[in-house]
């Protein structure tokens, strides 16, 4: 199998998978294209000969691609059944399924105004954005009720105990809410800590900060015109 992606540093939904099938031990072959979204980029005719849904994550698997993050998790939970994909408990499935429906569909302030970026270090901006922005405080809230319901029911040290799909998909919001030194109570910090250590997670992260590939519209926090990126006042 191959599994097609953007830039580490920046690709939220490309993390999901790639660090899914890292931790289940589901080989594939990576293959980085360079975000590049004007019209006619290699970008898009790279992805555009394989779907014409132009976006990445792709998943190919002899011949067949399959595109979006959720459909990519949902294929792998079918074609390795023995992988614990999904919690093997019907309703825990359920409740898992739930969590990254919601993260999928939702959490629209969360992305716009902490865009992933995992070389940076961005916590002023964070402190400020919570100061000015309802909407972001909101979608944190949200994250600390579904991650501290999770984790209640399953002990840790993941949400449904091991490390699965729902872990794979809050991935970039621990991303997120780490780089932007967003507030969590201390058994939400410990799990974010476990996820960063998480040895597909940990791969990534190391793999992001090897890039030094810093593109200008994935950059509205800092300045990168000169080799050593600096975060602004």
């Amino acid at each position: 199998m191959q599994l097609i992606i953007g830039n580490k540093n920046y690709s939220s939904w490309s993390m999901r998978p790639w660090v899914l099938m890292k931790a289940l031990g589901i080989a594939f072959q990576e293959r980085i294209v360079r975000f590049d979204f004007t019209p006619d980029s290699a970008f898009y005719r790279e992805i555009g000969a394989v779907t014409p849904a132009g976006k990445v994550p792709v998943l190919v698997d002899d011949g067949l691609a399959v595109w979006d993050s959720l459909a990519i998790v949902e294929y792998l939970a079918d074609r390795f059944p023995d992988k614990a994909v999904w919690p093997r408990d019907m309703r825990q499935r359920a409740r898992a399924r739930s969590l990254c429906a919601e993260m999928h569909s939702g959490f629209g302030q969360l992305r716009s105004h902490c865009m992933m970026n995992i070389d940076a270090d961005l916590a002023t901006v964070g402190a400020r954005l919570l100061q000015t922005e309802a909407g972001l405080r909101k979608d944190l809230a949200r994250v600390v009720e579904l991650w501290s319901d999770a984790l209640t029911q399953s002990g840790g040290p993941f949400l449904f105990g091991g490390f699965g799909a729902a872990d794979a998909f809050f991935a970039p919001v621990v991303m997120r809410v780490t780089r932007y030194g967003l507030p969590l109570p201390a058994p939400l910090k410990a799990y974010t800590t476990a996820v960063e250590a998480a040895p597909g997670v940990r791969e990534w992260i190391a793999d992001a900060l090897a890039e030094k590939d810093f593109l200008d519209f994935e950059e509205p926090y800092r300045d990168v015109s000169g080799p050593v990126p600096v975060l602004k006042p």
